[in-house]
């Protein structure tokens, strides 16, 4: 029913360049959708957009600026728009907690007042992220209804583009028959990631580079989950929106099962699933705060959608692994890529839960 529904539709994605953004363009155009991308470079090398090469139309643009966000979709008309555009890093946000806010609160705004004005335009899909939520530190995890709130710039800014959403879906989106929604996400790894200041790359560059992994915030849990999960979610829900305006608001995508791992059990298996490796050693200096255990509920994504995780904990992290060994031992990425999207399509919805 996917491969059918996507077949021939023209998508905008914000923030091609970036991981999750290559992922879902990668999956797109093998679901046969016209896909355009839009966004600043690669910010990274190596960078999985490059190990790619999709052809798809690209833009080259700053989401913070409207003038250049309105051309691209009054050129494009896109049916529909993914929006993954974003300083995506918390570490990062203290360090530019305005330019922060600008790129994740007002790069929010400029594109759905620009979807506005785009006759062609019917759904968009603002993807955010499990941190909007007010931190209780609790274990039943979160539930979309749930208080946003944010101690660092980027989960507060990601709370204010939650906001800003919901002002144009009430106030300009919903009147023109335009349908949009956000999607928050657990704690997404897979292979391409080559982002500072996130585990699994930081993990994978000192595997390779022969030096012993070094943690921060070992004890943090996170709802971890592979790429493909949250991204199969949100094809579901573009789709499903399409359809029927009654799948608008927010919307969890964590893992359904095997919640509760913290950094250093997953740094603990991916060193094991490489080899014979030295153990990780503990950063003890003083770190920005992060919150220490963010968990989501995914039950009404489960209901509505249909959703579920399709791989455990160790299936993700072998996955991953799997793929940074191909890359590094010079196989076809684009190949090796297309080859996980094809096998998880494959998989079972309840195969581990």
């Amino acid at each position: 029913m996917m491969n059918r529904f996507w077949s021939g539709k023209k998508v905008l994605v914000t923030g091609h360049t970036g991981f999750k953004g290559s992922w879902l363009c990668a999956w797109l155009q093998h679901l046969g959708a016209e896909v355009t991308g839009f966004s600043l470079p690669a910010s990274e090398a190596p960078n999985l957009a490059a190990c790619l090469s999709l052809e798809l139309t690209s833009v080259e643009g700053d989401i913070t600026n409207a003038a250049a966000v309105s051309k691209a979709i009054t050129d494009q008309q896109p049916d529909i728009v993914f929006h993954l555009a974003a300083q995506a890093l918390v570490r990062a946000s203290y360090q530019d907690p305005l330019g922060t806010f600008l790129t994740n609160a007002y790069g929010t705004a400029a594109l759905l007042d620009a979807s506005r004005h785009s006759p062609a335009t019917k759904v968009i899909v603002n993807i955010t992220t499990d941190k909007v939520y007010e931190n209780k530190e609790t274990l039943s995890g979160y539930t979309e209804e749930d208080r946003l709130g944010g101690y660092d710039a980027y989960s507060a800014s990601k709370a204010c583009s939650e906001l800003i959403t919901s002002s144009y879906r009430d106030a300009f989106l919903a009147p023109l028959g335009k349908r949009v929604v956000t999607a928050r996400a657990g704690n997404v790894i897979g292979g391409g990631d080559w982002a500072p200041d996130r585990i699994v790359p930081d993990l994978v560059r000192s595997i390779t580079s022969g030096q012993s992994p070094v943690l921060r915030n070992p004890h943090a849990i996170r709802p971890w989950q592979h790429v493909l999960e949250p991204l199969h979610g949100y094809l579901l829900l573009a789709e499903k929106l399409w359809e029927d305006e009654k799948f608008g608001g927010a919307w969890n995508f964590g893992q359904t099962t095997g919640q509760g791992i913290s950094v250093g059990e997953l740094a603990s298996r991916l060193i094991r699933q490489w080899g014979n490796l030295p153990l990780f050693t503990y950063d003890n200096s003083e770190q920005p705060h992060e919150t220490n255990t963010l968990l989501l509920q995914s039950d009404k994504a489960r209901n509505m959608l249909g959703w579920h995780s399709r791989l455990s904990f160790d299936e993700t992290i072998a996955w991953t692994s799997d793929w940074y060994r191909a890359y590094y031992n010079g196989e076809n990425m684009n190949a090796f890529t297309l080859g996980q999207i094809t096998q998880y399509e494959q998989l079972e919805v309840n195969s581990v839960g």
